[in-house]
């Protein structure tokens, strides 16, 4: 039991339980506000003190306390602690949408930035002013201009603009990436193509096989299709193949997502022999490969890897590829590239969903491509990516705290940092954002695995002297703490 003030708080928690530790917390403690157990105004532990009597990570005790914030329930004051504030009224008659839109597997949201940010390492994106608008403009009055617009901006196919559907596909067949079997669809975006191919393939309570750490937005979409994600670490060099093989046997996953190149968050890239391992273990076990490629564009030095689709002689992979990390993400414009079957049911999903197709975009992008201004973009885009990576890794080297790891990707736009033990990524993000500088700690990414020190820097959207600034202002904060932590004294052993 735990006493504070007045207040009381003797969860039962079962660390076994389906539902993460931190739910439960979330759960218990809004109990106790919802019925007055715990008043209006009375203040509540902070999360160092509750994780160290509760005995949990204080990435657990954060987590719950975001969704009490953001329920409504509990209020943080900048220096003070937290409050509580009281539950929501209920409403007098009507339609309870909160009740309604409960879900026991909500997605703990990214923290919001502080009002005077200025530098933010939190955005896995492009820079806008890379943007070449100038030529992008000249590929609008090229598609304005031809005599076929009145039938571009008429409904389009779900399977994409005709045109560019083609040229996809003929660019897969001459890179060897496309098998004679194999059919294209266009999405709005990988994670149009996700969402599909779990909306075919994928049963409530089936099991799928992903990275761990995972970006949030595959974890929240196949969370929200009810499906259980069971995560193989592959924060070192992609998919543990070890892992993988027992998750295979253990857990029957309906299929596996795998990204294979500069992974987001970690930025790996699946090795030679680690995609022929994978393709061997899913060949085996009859199980789908969703190879997720979205950044494979984006490589800044090095030697590119034949995709793990083009390895797979048994066309057991789909491959997914976007415009959005190498063009103009606005636009929306993906890619699914795999067995006729497959894809015939996506596009029909698509036809579900949306009906038709944006074919403007489509065709802008077409025009931008065979112009040559694409490819005159991308050289662009990777002369400035190597130096803001290049930026990223200098400045982890120079000013992050003795006992720093991070990862080495060679293209992408997102590095991977374990700071030194006991900190904690979590724990350290506001004072960051009080200095001016926001990163995503690493519990945003975890599946079942948190790692309290872990966090990500997405340094495409940055130029070089603020990625120094930043990783200068952050070095402060963490040796600052470093520093701190070495000079509480130990225990006193009796």
């Amino acid at each position: 039991m735990v006493c504070y003030g007045c207040m009381n708080i003797q969860p039962k928690l079962d660390p076994h339980g389906e539902v993460p530790l931190y739910r439960q917390l979330f759960e218990y403690i809004a109990q106790q506000i919802r019925t007055g157990q715990l008043a209006r105004g009375e203040r509540i532990p902070a999360t160092r003190e509750l994780a160290g009597l509760l005995g949990l990570n204080r990435t657990t005790i954060s987590a719950a306390y975001e969704m009490l914030e953001h329920e409504g329930l509990i209020s943080g004051q900048v220096g003070r602690g937290s409050f509580v504030t009281g539950a929501r009224p209920a409403p007098a008659a009507g339609i309870d949408w909160n009740a309604l839109l409960e879900h026991p597997d909500a997605p703990v949201s990214a923290p919001p930035g502080p009002a005077g940010e200025t530098i933010s390492f939190a955005l896995s994106r492009p820079s806008r002013d890379l943007f070449p608008l100038d030529e992008f403009r000249a590929s609008c009055e090229a598609v304005l201009a031809r005599r076929d617009l009145a039938d571009i901006l008429q409904l389009g196919s779900p399977a994409g603009y005709e045109p560019l559907r083609r040229y996809l596909l003929e660019e897969a067949r001459r890179g060897g990436v496309a098998a004679p079997g194999d059919d294209l669809l266009i999405t709005n975006g990988c994670q149009q193509a996700l969402d599909l191919i779990g909306r075919v393939l994928l049963r409530p309570g089936d099991t799928v096989a992903v990275e761990d750490p995972i970006y949030p937005g595959l974890k929240n979409l196949l969370g929200g299709m009810g499906a259980q994600l069971c995560g193989i670490p592959a924060a070192t060099a992609g998919m543990d193949p070890v892992w993988l093989e027992r998750a295979l046997d253990r857990d029957r996953p309906r299929f596996i997502v795998v990204t294979s190149n500069f992974q987001n968050p970690a930025g790996v890239t699946v090795p030679l022999p680690a995609r022929h391992a994978l393709l061997d273990a899913a060949r085996r076990a009859g199980v789908p490969v969703i190879e997720n490629d979205a950044y494979g564009e984006l490589r800044y030095s090095g030697e590119p890897l034949p995709a793990i689709k083009q390895l797979d002689e048994s066309g057991g992979t789909v491959l997914l590829r976007s415009f959005s990390k190498v063009s103009f993400p606005g636009l929306r414009v993906g890619w699914a590239l795999g067995p006729k079957p497959l894809i015939d049911r996506l596009r029909q999903a698509k036809l579900a969903a949306d009906l038709h197709t944006d074919q403007l975009s489509q065709a802008v992008l077409l025009e931008f491509a065979e112009s040559g201004r694409l490819e005159a973009h991308r050289a662009h885009v990777l002369r400035a990516g190597a130096e803001r990576l290049a930026a990223t890794l200098e400045g982890c080297r120079d000013y992050l705290p003795a006992g720093t790891r991070w990862t080495h990707p060679e293209g992408g736009m997102n590095v991977w940092v374990r700071l030194p033990e006991p900190l904690d990524a979590g724990d350290l993000l506001a004072r960051a954002q009080r200095e001016g500088v926001s990163y995503l700690p690493g519990r945003y990414f975890a599946v079942s695995r948190t790692e309290p020190g872990a966090l990500r820097l997405s340094f495409a959207g940055l130029t070089p002297d603020q990625i120094r600034n930043g990783l200068a202002i952050l070095g402060k904060v963490t040796n600052a703490e470093q520093a701190a932590r070495s000079a509480e004294p130990s225990p006193a052993m009796v």
